[in-house]
């Protein structure tokens, strides 16, 4: 699958999730994991983080980019009552951006960043750690609400 059917694929996965009853978001895939109401606020925020790294590296190539502590921001936003619907419009809003960026700068593979945890890092494996970052938590949702 190419990468921008898989933002799309995964966008349209993740959407079914924000309209579930309050008894399914609640629900957490083990003890001490996530519920699905934090992943979805979490997704949300990690889109516009995304979002803000591959524009940066495509106005600033040959950036540091810091890495995100997620747990901190679930705890320190209030993830577990966060308003989903806000959380789904940003979520779609830095979806649809990162899509049309994916299509607009095919030659990711030559556009270069530092993560300050994983080293050297292309553009392009960003576009891919987004849709890579989303399935992984949507089989997270899907354990949770097996």
């Amino acid at each position: 699958m190419n990468l921008r059917a898989e933002l799309e694929e995964t966008r349209t996965a993740t959407l079914r999730y924000f309209a579930l009853p309050d008894a399914q978001l609640d629900r957490t895939y083990g003890p001490g994991k996530w519920s699905v109401r934090i992943i979805l606020n979490h997704l949300a925020d990690s889109e516009v983080v995304f979002h803000y790294r591959i524009k940066r590296v495509l106005s600033q190539p040959n950036q540091v980019i810091w890495a995100t502590a997620q747990d901190d921001w679930a705890r320190a936003l209030d993830y577990a009552t966060a308003p989903l619907d806000l959380a789904q419009r940003v979520y779609v809003a830095n979806r649809e951006a990162i899509i049309h960026l994916a299509g607009r700068y095919p030659r990711s593979r030559e556009i270069s960043f530092v993560h300050s945890e994983m080293g050297l890092r292309t553009l392009a494996d960003e576009f891919e750690k987004v849709a890579w970052h989303n399935r992984n938590h949507l089989d997270q949702i899907v354990r949770a609400l097996a």
